[in-house]
């Protein structure tokens, strides 16, 4: 495979697919952004990292994406790993705690099983349905030992969405929890699938006809090793349905390699957090991280990996509670979080209210669903730069995280997701795929190692979404000072009387206003204009704020065709997916935001009237 420039995140300028994207090597030229000291510091630690021979080295693989020279090729390679890590604490749950070699001998114990009793082989799919107890990881990773490919399926789903999925992939083996075994119990006999079954106080009764518990079967021998298999880097690792918030989910399918990459990112990233900071990447004590995504989520894979990789410990929640997550901050000592910003926004909350002063956190992440730029100021505010703040980019189709922000540039630029990683090209491009120009909006376009190959047995909605080796995200995106910004979905963008209204940004100036806890704006019917800008907007606890109060918030500083025309001001949570995601489809079939007359009629932006609301 030939070498490629590996301080060169983008395609170069003879490269008629798209213009320059950000990356670790500054714009040059006179039209080059001018970079502050924090800008110019990634830049040279990238470079440093990325060099040849460098840790984080990168190559041009014949097939097209940048990869990792280094590290490893299978997911199997990688949890080999973790097992030097013996005695050091893996799984917290409850009273419970796995060590990494109780893992892995547990992990070793039932990939042997699938292979020498159930007769399984590399590419029969074993599906994983159950909520974040420690037992989900010991089953994942039994597959990849075993050469399966795992399907992370969502412990949210009902047993029609689950026989959807089961039946589009097809799996040989179940691995469910009590909970969902009445769910699959049907589908499974049906198919003759084997069933094992974890945590099974939900399940009532004898199990059905070819299920077995977990809790039966002989204790791991921490000496035996996984069964000889061969996994080959370009073989399927995973198979993890997308959140179907616009139809039907797809299986987004990614190779070992693919994985390989993903496993690689958020190590890469947090050496380049570390060397930013001033410190030598992998000193002090493992991390300790408060793990709040559900497993199934690929957001939740970016946190697994970055623990994994540095033998830390993840902490889990049943479900979530924000008095709970200060609890178990304090009791384990936990440096990392990990959530989606609505559960971030609510720690911070109660961390206030409870004057907790989260002295033991170092890192507040977030991912899955954009984060409100006020989330960086709040945490500023409160405890400073102790704290690092970190936010970024990714989709099931990426495997996870591909693009980040951390530290003192993204408290510059909160509304940005920072920078791809070395294996990650970006592109953004006009409706015709044309390339724009930095500071204006387009299309996101990505390519990179830990890209999936395309979509489970539909190759149809395979080649809508990828055209020359590069996915469409779907996203509308910006390049500001060399950080990309995501500022909507193509689909969620209002076009009100021919002005395109980016909800994202409304909503940025919504979650300004110190009384709003969180905020959806989407596009509602209208007679002239096609579309209307509406919002739905819950108040934090004993706040008080009308509807008017939040437009003319907005007006301040939003033009008067951005300012939402219909408010709904609610106590109640906004409606959200397993993942985290505002469910925007179901407000729009809310019959209080669908039958509010707008407050005000706004002018028509055809007609040029720049009068504010």
């Amino acid at each position: 495979m030939p070498h490629t420039d590996p301080s060169r995140h983008r395609p170069p300028a003879s490269d008629p697919g798209g213009p320059p994207g950000p990356g670790g090597a500054p714009a040059e030229g006179p039209d080059a952004p001018e970079e502050g000291p924090g800008a110019r510091a990634l830049a040279r630690v990238e470079g440093s990292l990325t060099a040849p021979g460098a840790p984080f080295a990168v190559v041009r693989a014949d097939h097209g994406p940048l990869v990792y020279a280094n590290g490893p090729r299978t997911l199997r390679e990688f949890v080999e790993a973790t097992w030097a890590f013996g005695d050091h604490p893996f799984l917290l749950s409850g009273e419970r705690a796995w060590s990494y070699g109780e893992f892995f001998a547990a992990a070793s114990a039932l990939a042997r099983r699938f292979t020498e009793t159930h007769g399984l082989r590399p590419g029969d799919r074993a599906v994983v349905a159950m909520r974040n107890h420690p037992e989900w990881q010991v089953a994942f990773w039994a597959a990849q030992l075993a050469g399966l490919v795992a399907v992370p399926l969502n412990a949210w789903w009902t047993e029609t969405e689950y026989a959807y999925a089961l039946d589009d992939c097809g799996p040989r083996v179940l691995l469910v929890d009590g909970e969902q075994l009445p769910k699959v119990a049907a589908w499974a006999a049906k198919a003759g699938a084997r069933v094992v079954v974890f945590h099974d106080g939900d399940a009532d009764g004898a199990l059905p006809e070819g299920a077995e518990r977990y809790a039966d079967l002989p204790e791991p021998d921490p000496m035996e090793a996984p069964p000889e298999v061969e996994i080959r880097p370009e073989d399927d690792a995973t198979i993890i349905y997308t959140s179907g918030t616009t139809g039907r989910p797809k299986g987004a399918v990614a190779t070992h390699l693919a994985q390989a990459g993903a496993a690689l990112n958020p190590r890469y990233q947090a050496a380049v957090s570390a060397l930013v900071r001033g410190v030598l990447p992998g000193q002090g004590p493992a991390p300790v991280t408060l793990m709040t995504f559900p497993f199934f989520h690929v957001a939740a894979f970016t946190s697994l990996y970055s623990a994994m990789a540095a033998g830390g410990a993840l902490v889990l929640m049943p479900k979530w509670d924000a008095g709970e997550a200060l609890r178990l901050i304090r009791r384990h000592g936990i440096t990392h979080f990990a959530g989606v910003p609505a559960t971030a926004l609510q720690l911070l909350t109660a961390a206030e209210a409870a004057g907790d002063g989260l002295e033991s956190l170092t890192g507040l992440n977030t991912g899955g669903a954009a984060a409100p730029p006020d989330l960086v100021a709040r945490l500023t505010e409160r405890y400073g730069e102790r704290i690092e703040p970190r936010n970024g980019y990714g989709l099931t189709e990426t495997s996870g995280g591909v693009l980040a922000n951390f530290g003192a540039l993204y408290r510059a630029h909160p509304d940005c997701v920072g920078t791809p990683t070395p294996v990650t090209e970006v592109r953004i491009v006009g409706p015709a795929g044309e390339p724009v120009a930095d500071g204006e909006a387009g299309e996101l376009l990505l390519r990179g190692q830990s890209v999936v190959r395309g979509y489970w047995r539909d190759e149809a909605a395979t080649a809508g979404a990828f055209s020359g080796g590069w996915l469409r995200t779907g996203d509308l995106a910006v390049v500001r000072d060399g950080l990309v910004a995501v500022v909507d979905r193509i689909k969620d963008m209002v076009v009100r009387g021919g002005e395109n209204v980016h909800c994202v940004e409304v909503e940025a100036a919504l979650h300004a206003h110190p009384d709003v806890e969180e905020a959806a704006v989407l596009g509602v019917p209208h007679p002239v204009l096609g579309e209307e800008v509406a919002a739905v907007v819950r108040l934090r606890p004993g706040a008080s704020v009308t509807a008017d109060e939040l437009r003319a918030h907005v007006g301040r500083s939003l033009a008067p065709f951005k300012v939402p025309g219909r408010v709904l001001v609610s106590r109640e949570p906004l409606p959200r997916n397993a993942t985290g995601k505002i469910l925007k489809r179901d407000l729009r079939d809310h019959s209080e935001l669908r039958d509010l007359p707008a407050l005000r009629d706004l002018p028509d932006p055809r007609e040029g009237d720049e009068e504010g609301p």
